[in-house]
């Protein structure tokens, strides 16, 4: 089943459960990937989708710091379950230690010993790794080996 129709049927479930919160995070994201299909001309692939799925759970991560800031719990436990949803639908995340080890490959296959080369570096490492960690995650490690 591709992830195309995973989404669709998760929201058709959603709706029998009547669970308002997943079905409202749904249509969003479904919105969202419609909105970019239609600038596309076309439907998207799997990968594409993962990249809509990718910047919402940026956007929501990034409103989450706002309402930590602003001190609004009931927001944040929102977000949270949205963003989980979300998750659910994107690769898991590498653990350190693969991460470490990659990214130390690719830095020495590509002879990149300098932090001038940061963003050359985190482009290769992000490349390699194909969606399995954040790029913040990424560049601190990147960070912490060129020091």
């Amino acid at each position: 089943m591709s992830l195309r129709d995973e989404i669709q049927e998760a929201q058709k479930q959603a709706m029998k459960e009547r669970k308002e919160k997943t079905l409202s995070t749904l249509r969003l994201l479904w919105s969202q990937i419609r909105n970019t299909e239609i600038d596309k001309k076309g439907d998207l692939t799997d990968s594409e989708i993962l990249d809509v799925v990718k910047r919402q759970v940026k956007q929501l991560k990034d409103s989450l710091k706002d309402f930590e800031r602003g001190g609004r719990q009931d927001l944040i436990t929102g977000v949270n379950e949205e963003v989980g949803l979300l998750e659910s639908y994107l690769p898991a995340q590498m653990g350190d230690e693969d991460l470490k080890k990659i990214t130390e490959e690719v830095l020495q296959k590509n002879n990149i010993t300098e932090t001038k080369d940061m963003g050359k570096a985190i482009g290769l490492v992000m490349k390699e790794i194909n969606g399995g960690a954040d790029g913040n995650r990424v560049r601190e490690l990147i960070s912490q080996i060129l020091k």
